[in-house]
């Protein structure tokens, strides 16, 4: 009987022996801590057809690690997102948001104004 390995390598997950001498299998810690620190990659595909005509297609990619292995191999999304990061103020964008609004209902009420002002000048 073999024991499980890990996929990336022919080492099994776990080494260590019990008092009789019997190998110990490992838990869930232990596989989470060696996927964590080596990265898992899970893709799939999934087509839906009717009578041959590609309805829908959805690819799946999920990669599974540490931060730190993420970093190693140049992912760090999350450092650039403002809403993670915390580099956009939510006041700050609201209040400038409102302002270009009001500017914007300024210039339609000038416009309009405009508009009505040369209506009554041709009567």
């Amino acid at each position: 009987m073999t024991e499980p390995t890990h996929p990336s390598t022919t080492q099994p997950f776990s080494t260590s022996m019990t008092s009789a001498g019997q190998p110990v299998q490992p838990n869930l810690a232990d596989i989470l801590e060696r996927v964590l620190d080596k990265g898992i990659v899970i893709a799939g595909d999934i087509r839906i057809n009717l009578l041959d005509i590609e309805l829908l297609t959805i690819r799946i990619r999920l990669l599974v690690a540490s931060v730190d292995k993420a970093q190693e191999m140049g992912i760090d999304w999350w450092r650039r997102d403002p809403m993670l990061s915390g580099e956009t103020d939510l006041a700050d964008e609201n209040k400038q948001l409102r302002q270009r609004i009001e500017a914007l209902e300024a210039g339609r009420q000038d416009s309009r104004t405009g508009a009505d002002t040369k209506e009554s000048g041709d009567g």
